[in-house]
C-alpha cells in the first residue's frame, strides 16, 4: 500500500460527511500560504510515498503547495477506509500535531506532491504570531479531532462486552482524554470473532485492545495502553522546566495556560485524564460566561488545547511518586512512576482530591463492576432504562443525578443528612425537585452491596439513620459522590506542611511561614505552591480553582526572578 498509494477518492463526496466542512477543511489563499512559509520548509514526495503514518509520531503540519494527498484510516485489523483528499492550499494536521503525538491516519502522495512542512514547535509559534490565520487553523484542528472521535476513526480497537469492567474503564480513559477509538462486540463482529478464536481470552482478559500496528493487549492498564498508543510523553532528556505542575484539573490547566502564554517552560502531570473531577461533570451551569452551561469535558478540553498551543508539555497518564525539595543545583526533583525524574525550578501542587470510599460492606469488590465514582456518557450507557442509585449531596452529586435521570428509569438519590441546602447550589436543588424520576432519600445510608457469581453488583441495602428500618432495591449501578480526600501522599517527607485533613497549607497560615513575606499560594517550602481543591481553605469550585491557577503565575515569576539574581 505504501508503495503504490490508494486509489484517488472524490474529495467533495467525502468532505460532505463532516459537520462544518468549510471550517474543518479550509483552503488557504496563495497570500496566506506565503505568510506560512517563514514557519516551515519545503518537502517533496513521489506518488505513493507516505507523508505520515498511523501510530507513528507525526512530523508536524503539512501545507499542500501542489498535487494531492489521500488521507486514509487504518486500524490494527487491516481495514483501510478513505477519509478525505486534500489539494493545493489545504493543510494536513489535527490536534496531536501540536505536541508531536502519533498520527491517527495515513497520508499518501497521490501523484507527485510539494508541501510546506511546519514542525510542532513552529506550528505553535504560528498559532500565536498569526492571530487571525492561527484561529482558523486551530478551529480546523479541533474540529478534525472531534470528527475522528465521533466517527470512531483512528485509535485503538477495543474488543469485549460493552458492560465489562475493563471495557468501561478503558473507554472512560480514552474518552476523557479525547482519544478516538471504537468498540467491537465479540458476539456480533466477524473480525472480533477471529481474534477471540486466536487469543482465547478469559473473562479477566476483556477487553482485547488492538493497536494501529496490530499488537494485541489483554485488558491493559491505562499506563500500558497510553504507552502502546503513544499518548505518554515524558521529560525531554535533561531539560529543566521553569515549573512542574502536578495535576491537570481546572487549577493545573489554568496555571499551565497562563504560565506557558507568558513564556515559562511548563510540564504538567496527571495520573488519569485532563479535567480532574470537573472534567467528568455532565454540565456546569454556574461558571462565568456560559449561561446555558458547558460540560466539564468540553471546558477542560478547551483549556487542554490552549495549554498545548502555548507549548506546555502535558504528560498523561503519568504520576509523581515523590518530591525532593533539597533543590540540588537550584532545582526540585519529581520522581515519576515510569522511573524517570523530572526537574524544575518551581513546583505547583494541583493534584486535587479523590472521592472518598464510604464504609460499605463489599464496596471494594464491586468497584468498576457496578460501583462508579464519576458519571460520564460511558457509565450512563450502562444505565439505560434501569433503576440506579447515587450517594452524595454536593454539586457534583446533583449534576450527576440530573444527567443520569435522562438515561435511567429512576435515580435513587441517597443523602446522609436531612437536606441539600447546605451543600448544593439552589439552581440544582430546584432542578432535582422538578425531575420526576429522581427520588430523594434523606437521613439514609447504604449498609451493604450484593452481587452475582460474576461479582457484578445486583442489589443494594440501605438503612434510615432515624430508625432501624432497612430497605433494598435491585440496582446494578451505584454512583458515589461523598466528599473527597486530598491527593497528597506523594508529598510525604518533602517538608510541605499539610493540615489535619491532609490538605496543603499555604500563605501566612503555615507556621513555617511566620516572620517571612510569602505569597498567598506559597507552601512552607519556598518555590512550591498549591492551587485548587488540594489547598487547605480553597472554595472547592471550578471558578475558584481557575482563578488560583491564574493568580499563582505572578508568584512564580517573582520566585524565578529572585532565584536568577546573583547572590550578593
Amino acid at each position: 500500500m505504501a508503495q503504490d498509494g490508494p486509489e484517488r477518492t472524490d474529495g467533495d463526496a467525502l468532505i460532505s460527511r463532516f459537520s462544518r466542512p468549510e471550517q474543518t477543511f479550509p483552503t488557504l489563499t496563495p497570500a496566506e500560504v506565503e505568510r506560512l512559509r517563514q514557519f516551515g520548509e519545503t518537502r517533496h514526495y513521489k506518488s505513493g510515498e507516505l507523508l505520515f503514518e498511523t501510530g507513528k509520531r507525526g512530523p508536524g503540519m503539512f501545507v499542500v503547495l501542489s498535487g494531492h494527498v489521500a488521507i486514509t484510516q487504518r486500524d490494527g485489523l487491516g481495514h483501510v477506509t478513505p477519509v478525505i483528499d486534500q489539494g493545493p492550499g489545504q493543510f494536513l494536521a489535527e490536534l496531536g500535531q501540536l505536541s508531536g503525538r502519533p498520527a491517527l491516519v495515513d497520508g499518501h502522495a497521490d501523484g507527485d506532491v510539494e508541501t510546506l512542512l511546519i514542525p510542532p514547535d513552529r506550528l505553535r509559534a504560528l498559532l500565536v504570531a498569526e492571530a487571525d490565520l492561527g484561529e482558523r487553523i486551530m478551529r480546523a484542528l479541533i474540529l478534525r479531532r472531534v470528527s475522528l472521535i465521533q466517527g470512531g476513526v483512528g485509535g485503538p480497537v477495543l474488543i469485549g462486552p460493552s458492560h465489562s469492567a475493563g471495557v468501561v474503564r478503558l473507554q472512560g480513559f480514552l474518552t476523557r482524554n479525547g482519544q478516538p477509538h471504537h468498540l467491537l462486540d465479540p458476539d456480533g463482529e466477524h473480525d472480533a470473532a477471529e481474534l477471540i478464536a486466536r487469543y482465547s481470552p478469559k473473562p479477566e482478559d476483556w477487553p482485547l485492545v488492538v493497536t494501529a500496528d496490530g499488537a494485541v493487549l489483554r485488558n491493559p492498564t491505562e499506563i500500558e495502553l497510553g504507552r502502546a498508543i503513544g499518548m505518554i510523553g515524558g521529560p525531554r532528556g535533561e531539560k529543566i522546566y521553569d515549573v512542574a505542575i502536578v495535576g491537570c484539573g481546572p487549577a493545573g490547566l489554568a496555571t499551565a495556560v497562563y504560565a506557558a502564554s507568558e513564556g515559562l517552560s511548563v510540564a504538567v502531570l496527571d495520573t488519569r485524564a485532563f479535567g480532574g473531577q470537573a472534567g467528568a461533570s455532565a454540565r456546569i451551569e454556574n461558571y462565568l460566561g456560559f449561561p446555558t452551561g458547558i460540560s466539564g469535558q468540553a471546558l477542560a478540553g478547551r483549556a487542554f488545547t490552549q495549554a498545548q498551543k502555548f507549548g506546555a508539555d502535558i504528560m498523561i497518564p503519568m504520576s509523581a511518586k515523590s518530591l525532593d525539595c533539597s533543590r540540588s543545583a537550584g532545582t526540585f526533583s519529581l520522581a515519576l512512576d515510569c522511573g524517570d525524574t523530572l526537574r524544575s525550578r518551581a513546583v505547583v501542587v494541583a493534584s486535587g482530591a479523590r472521592y472518598r470510599r464510604p464504609e460499605i460492606e463489599n464496596l471494594e469488590k464491586f468497584e468498576g463492576r457496578g460501583v462508579w465514582y464519576w458519571a460520564s456518557p460511558v457509565e450512563a450507557r450502562l444505565c439505560s432504562g434501569e433503576e440506579v442509585a447515587l450517594v452524595g449531596a454536593g454539586n457534583s452529586a446533583g449534576q450527576a443525578a440530573v444527567f443520569l435521570s435522562g438515561h435511567a428509569k429512576k435515580v435513587l438519590m441517597i443523602i446522609r443528612g436531612g437536606g441539600l441546602g447546605a451543600s448544593m447550589s439552589r439552581y440544582l436543588i430546584e432542578r432535582i425537585e422538578a425531575t420526576p424520576n429522581i427520588e430523594l432519600l434523606f437521613n439514609t445510608e447504604i449498609v451493604a452491596l450484593e452481587g452475582d457469581e460474576a461479582a457484578l453488583l445486583r442489589r443494594i441495602r440501605w438503612r434510615s439513620r432515624l430508625s432501624t428500618d432497612e430497605d433494598a432495591a435491585d440496582v446494578r449501578n451505584l454512583f458515589l459522590f461523598v466528599g473527597a480526600d486530598p491527593a497528597t501522599s506523594w508529598l510525604d517527607g518533602c517538608g510541605v506542611t499539610l493540615d489535619r485533613g491532609g490538605f496543603v497549607v499555604t500563605g501566612a497560615q503555615s507556621e513555617q511561614n511566620q516572620g517571612r513575606l510569602v505569597a498567598p499560594l506559597e507552601t512552607s517550602v519556598p518555590g512550591v505552591y498549591a492551587v485548587g481543591d488540594v489547598r487547605s481553605g480553597s472554595v472547592k469550585r471550578v471558578g475558584g480553582a481557575i482563578g488560583e491557577g491564574a493568580q499563582v503565575v505572578a508568584s512564580l515569576h517573582g520566585f524565578l526572578g529572585d532565584a536568577a539574581k546573583p547572590a550578593l
